[in-house]
């Protein structure tokens, strides 16, 4: 009996879900140590535990909401362990852990495999050392150009070499990694009017947001040769994700125009309209940070960064959301079942039904954990602040759901209890999407009895 026991813990223990959540859970609760301590502190002080888990989640599921001021709040101690659980969540742990295995030479096994494989969400992946080295190599490269881009602007401004190197780090790391943490107080607003700067920000968010599987597949296609066995192909999931990404920045770039033309963007020359206008609508998939203030978006564009955030990025990225293939598969298997068909089609391939179940499965949750955790926060919230507030909240869960960190000046007023909600809804919201796709790609049961169909009237 002990031996069954056993057993069944240790399969429990190795499930692909439960080491994501172990190294995420991990990871924060080392961050927490770290950022309580006098060192972390400016003021040399101990920090209490729920501002030190609360920003040590944010940081390590790359969300960018935050309780104190980045900047003033934290030493350059407390503002490194913050820079470094950022680059440990962005480009995933299983992935950096997974990466270092394979430098010093040791083999994979195959439950770690399994889980590196589904974290750049898909099936089959060909040549996996070489997939992790590339990965690892391009966020260097995107975060090391960046970097140097950012720091010559900053010293532009009048920083210090060794200021504008240092700030030039650590917002190309909070960019690529769709972090959204800044060291300004009001984020990026006094960068409204350097097109180059917001253009450096908005391309390493973007990159970053891709996913390695997209970069690593246009990495390999030589477009240059003729012969296209040689040249290799683009696959079905990059060219979607390029797709989708390039119309849904088109698209929310001209909402935006069009819903705060006269309201946040009001007063500003045309060309600060127009960067501001693509900044915001690059942000909220999933990055955080914003260059005009929040509460001056109408009615209208608030709505309209809820479902940008809820969408977020593409799989295997480091930003969150349900993911734009998940939404897109959704809307064709929409379009197929009015049409009266049977399978869901794209480019002339055919989704598997397993994919369609997974999207499906992985939206009804998100919506269902956005949903209870704003229920939670009314419940919390709502006594001391007025129900007025609910558009509010709601904004700040999806934010937090999305991993995107964008507030309308909530966080820092949130009670001890919203803030503990908060900080479960950024963790589900990390992992969640990732561990419903393990879940339902693991449970492959065989039915060996089969039950008489009986209909059931829906709709």
């Amino acid at each position: 009996m002990k031996d069954i026991l056993k057993k069944a813990r240790k399969r429990v223990i190795l499930k692909p879900q439960w080491l994501i959540a172990g190294a995420f859970a991990g990871t924060i609760l080392i961050g927490t140590v770290l950022l309580m301590t006098p060192w972390a502190s400016a003021t040399g002080r101990w920090t209490d535990v729920l501002t030190a888990l609360f920003t040590a989640t944010s940081a390590c599921c790359v969300t960018g909401l935050a309780v104190v001021d980045m900047g003033i709040h934290f030493s350059f101690f407390g503002q490194i362990v913050i820079l470094s659980l950022i680059q440990f969540g962005g480009i995933g742990i299983m992935t950096l852990g997974t990466f270092l295995l394979v430098l010093v030479g040791r083999r994979l096994s195959v439950q770690n495999e399994f889980v590196l494989i589904n974290s750049f969400g898909i099936e089959e992946v060909r040549g996996l050392p070489s997939l992790l080295r590339r990965s690892l190599l391009f966020t260097l490269v995107f975060e090391g150009a960046g970097a140097a881009i950012l720091a010559w602007r900053y010293i532009g401004t009048g920083y210090t070499t060794e200021h504008a190197a240092y700030y030039g780090i650590f917002h190309a790391v909070s960019a690529y990694c769709n972090a959204g943490f800044s060291l300004h107080s009001d984020s990026l607003i006094a960068f409204q009017s350097d097109p180059l700067y917001l253009g450096t920000i908005c391309a390493l968010i973007v990159f970053g947001g891709l996913g390695f599987l997209v970069i690593y597949n246009l990495s390999s296609f030589k477009f240059w040769r003729r012969n296209r066995k040689t040249r290799g192909r683009v696959s079905l999931h990059t060219r979607l994700v390029l797709v989708t990404t390039v119309l849904l920045l088109l698209s929310s770039t001209l909402l935006f125009l069009a819903t705060d033309w006269n309201g946040a963007f009001a007063g500003m020359p045309m060309e600060t309209k127009l960067t501001s206008a693509i900044f915001s609508a690059v942000t909220p998939r999933t990055a955080g940070f914003n260059v005009v203030p929040m509460e001056s978006f109408s009615v209208a564009g608030r709505f309209l960064h809820i479902p940008l955030m809820f969408i977020g990025g593409a799989p295997g990225s480091t930003a969150g959301g349900i993911k734009i293939t998940a939404l897109v598969v959704l809307i064709l298997t929409i379009a197929a079942m009015l049409r009266g068909r049977r399978e869901t089609h794209l480019n002339d391939r055919t989704i598997p039904l397993a994919v369609v179940r997974e999207a499906t499965v992985i939206f009804a949750l998100s919506i269902f954990a956005v949903l209870f955790f704003f229920s939670l926060l009314l419940l919390t919230e709502a006594p001391t602040v007025g129900t007025d507030v609910s558009d509010r909240l709601l904004f700040e869960t999806v934010s937090a759901f999305g991993t995107v960190g964008l507030s309308l000046d909530t966080t820092p007023n949130l009670t001890s209890a919203g803030r503990l909600i908060i900080i479960l809804c950024m963790f589900i919201g990390r992992i969640g999407p990732l561990t419903a796709a393990l879940v339902i790609g693991t449970q492959e049961v065989g039915q060996r009895i089969r039950y008489p169909e009986e209909e059931v009237v829906v709709g």
